[in-house]
């Protein structure tokens, strides 16, 4: 009776609940995230507001022309001229085309009319071996009433850092592709950021890398916001430091700068979707709860299923804080993001999860509260001890995290090996099973199936097809199961012999004609489906023994464990 008064608790409390997470979300998501809307360019501005008010006067100097601030993030693509590399130095340069992306930080000088640029240019796709990308350090003027830009290759000491490293360790764009790459991409040797074990390193040695490029305004037509945007387009060249020819073929870069305060908006708008998801499934967890709200209804349910889910909100809360400290000013929107998952996972399903341990075993809960702390401490060293070795599992495993992400979307698999073996009557709601598939599935289609996810990751249209499918066969069964009985994909040669509550019983025996559940009498002159005979010779109605039976498998009569029905 334990679990029926905790199950009746929650119910009686659920109210209270949902209006504390609705204020939390309110306050959270209404308040707090609009400070994570800062404008990168307006922040790093403030390094050099005295030179912008110099620069600016001094525009009236140059004519029509003003001093553009080309700070900030240009993605593009990088080609080579010829249709191939054709140069013996550096032979790994095997693709003749690919991504590319460009952080440049512009600094007014003395001089009117120069700006001091530094930056980074990372080569995505450069190479056809397993080494994936490559970076390269620049520097250079931009000489802006012409719009020209001149910049060459230039390597620090390692361990220095310049205005580009602390440009690169705040832009959201950056981190949280870095992050992305860190959790989501095959290999960590795939980094850009490991340039010793890149062909790139050797070149900064031995070639002299050049880059000229013209700089263009974006037409109004086609830019997004309020704020500026600018087309790079330049030739990379590199002739060698002994004269022996060019390190690799010249190549043209192509580069528009990226609105961050969009990128902003996809990233809170991403963490208001998964807050959204996260209230629904608590919405759905209680309505769970409700339908299993007695001993025998939560005995049905199957506790590897929730300890999965708890599992996978778990994950998913370590790594929305995760992203969040990692980028400051997008913090309040993962945080609440994270705290929201934190609430789902350690509040209602452990609750739940706690709630189907103590309806496997009855038995436990009369022995005393010292019996019941050991029992507690078994449930959440399981719990937290398959968490942790999940960490390191899929840690050791990354190359094949879209199979484990399989895994652990399987959740519905025990329950549906649980009803089959149990020949349980209805353990989940309809509803609940309807609203987790798709909302489970909220979180993986995002980011491996849209096409402009702010995690930038190339989408996986034929993973997220086979994620889908595999996600709906699950719930079809389970519903199937709800509506034609457990086992009904199995066939009956290779079912084990089922007791019949409605057998053949002695018309002439002596027999109680009163049912003791509603105190009524029972009619056994006719065969019909009104009267149920349990294994030890008791009587009663259909409906009664059947409403009886979904809040304890016991003879009302003996208290003998009864056969499902």
């Amino acid at each position: 009776m334990g679990v029926a008064k905790n199950l009746v608790f929650i119910r009686k409390n659920s109210g209270v609940w949902l209006r504390v997470l609705f204020y939390l979300w309110f306050f959270f998501g209404g308040f707090c995230q609009v400070k994570g809307l800062r404008p990168l360019r307006e922040k790093y501005r403030s390094w050099g507001d005295e030179q912008w008010l110099s620069a600016r006067k001094d525009e009236n100097e140059f004519g029509p022309f003003s001093a553009w601030n080309i700070t900030g993030t240009f993605r593009g693509s990088w080609r080579f001229l010829d249709s191939k590399n054709n140069s013996s130095l550096f032979p790994d340069f095997k693709k003749s085309n690919g991504n590319s992306v460009l952080e440049l930080i512009s600094t007014p000088t003395k001089i009117t009319g120069v700006h001091y640029v530094q930056g980074v240019i990372i080569f995505h796709d450069i190479f056809d071996n397993e080494r994936g990308g490559a970076q390269i350090r620049v520097e250079g003027v931009y000489v802006w009433p012409f719009r020209q830009l001149r910049m060459v290759a230039h390597s620090s000491k390692e361990g220095e850092f310049g205005q580009e490293d602390d440009y690169l360790l705040s832009n959201p764009y950056h981190l949280l592709g870095t992050f992305s790459s860190q959790v989501f991409q095959e290999s960590p040797r795939d980094k850009i950021w490991k340039q010793k074990h890149s062909p790139i390193y050797e070149m900064e040695k031995h070639c002299n890398v050049e880059i000229a490029a013209q700089i263009s305004r974006v037409s109004s037509s086609t830019n997004d916001g309020d704020q500026d945007h600018y087309h790079l387009e330049g030739l990379m060249e590199s002739p060698s430091v002994d004269d022996d020819g060019d390190c690799f073929s010249p190549m043209l870069l192509n580069a528009t700068s990226i609105n961050i305060e969009v990128y902003y908006n996809k990233a809170v708008n991403y963490t208001l979707m998964v807050t959204f998801v996260s209230f629904l499934q608590v919405l759905l967890l209680i309505r769970q709860m409700e339908h299993s709200n007695t001993q025998s209804g939560a005995a049905k349910v199957s506790i590897l299923m929730i300890g999965q889910q708890g599992i996978i909100d778990a994950y998913l809360c370590l790594l929305h804080l995760t992203a969040g400290i990692l980028v400051e000013s997008l913090f309040n929107a993962f945080a609440t993001a994270a705290f929201f998952k934190f609430v789902v996972f350690s509040i209602f399903e452990m609750r739940y999860l706690l709630a189907i341990w103590k309806a496997n075993r009855p038995m436990t809960s009369g022995e005393g509260w010292q019996a019941m702390r050991r029992e507690l401490s078994v449930l959440y060293s399981r719990f937290y001890g398959i968490l942790l070795g999940g960490i390191l599992i899929m840690y050791e495993f990354h190359r094949f995290l879209r199979p484990l992400l399989f895994l652990l979307h399987s959740f519905w698999i025990p329950q549906i090996v649980t009803n089959v073996i149990r020949d349980s009557r209805k353990p989940l709601h309809p509803h609940y099973i309807l609203g987790m598939t798709v909302t489970r599935l909220a979180i993986p289609l995002y980011v491996f199936g849209c096409p402009h996810n702010f995690m930038r990751i190339e989408p996986d249209k034929s993973w997220c097809i086979c994620l889908g499918i595999f996600m709906a066969v699950q719930a079809l069964i389970l519903l199937l199961q709800h509506y034609l009985g457990s086992r009904w994909f199995i066939p009956r040669q290779i079912l084990p012999e089922k007791y019949s509550y409605y057998r053949r019983f002695d018309q002439n025996g002596d027999h109680a004609t009163d049912c003791v559940i509603c105190m009524t009498a029972i009619d056994l002159t006719q065969r019909s489906n009104n009267c149920m005979v349990t294994p030890c010779d008791h009587f009663f109605h259909s409906g009664c023994l059947q409403r009886w039976m979904d809040i304890k498998m016991e003879c009302p009569t003996c208290r003998r464990s009864l056969p499902p029905a």
